[in-house]
């Protein structure tokens, strides 16, 4: 880590690193595919286990495994079936045990050999940025910030009235959700 600890390296939130992130991709002037693709010489398709790591982490489902080599060529390898529909989450990237999974960058955020590749431990992610120029930058998060299962989504919230559930006008109403109300069209 070029001498660096942990510890020294900045301390974003990695919400707010992904938020930059797409903001940069936000100012491409084209719009590209930046779908993920699997390194089938690394991947070993979770070996033992029900369904792929990338399967499972996937929101959009995206992620398949080719168990007989019919679809892909590349038997009990992952692949992603429909590229053109990732969101570009990273969520397999970070996942897989393997860094099996890739994502091809945009040419202005990522130009000529430059890269950003996460890493996952078992505690943390570092997200290393390798600029053209040869300069490396390396981020770190924790996977948690709380304990696994202690988090009260619904905690100091109001129970859901369901007699409420047609009605728009109570949409902002009941400490549910906080904004200016001003910027309504009251009738």
């Amino acid at each position: 880590m070029n001498g660096q600890k942990a510890d020294s390296l900045p301390k974003i939130t990695e919400l707010a690193f992904c938020v930059v992130f797409q903001l940069i991709l936000q100012q491409s002037k084209e719009i590209e595919l930046i779908p993920t693709y699997v390194l089938t010489d690394k991947c070993d398709g979770c070996i033992g286990q029900e369904k792929t790591a990338c399967m499972y982490i996937c929101p959009h489902d995206l992620m398949l495994l080719d168990n007989d080599g019919s679809v892909t060529g590349h038997a009990m390898k992952a692949f992603n079936q429909e590229p053109e529909q990732c969101w570009e989450c990273y969520a397999c990237v970070k996942i897989c045990p393997q860094q099996a999974i890739e994502i091809r960058h945009y040419a202005d955020v990522v130009p000529l050999g430059a890269s950003v590749q996460p890493l996952r431990g078992s505690e943390s992610i570092m997200w290393s940025i390798k600029f053209r120029n040869g300069n490396r930058k390396r981020f770190e998060f924790p996977i948690r910030t709380t304990p696994e299962g202690s988090a009260e989504p619904y905690a100091n919230k109001p129970s859901a009235d369901f007699n409420d559930i047609d009605n728009h006008s109570v949409l902002f109403t009941k400490g549910t959700h906080s904004c200016d109300m001003s910027q309504f069209i009251q009738n």
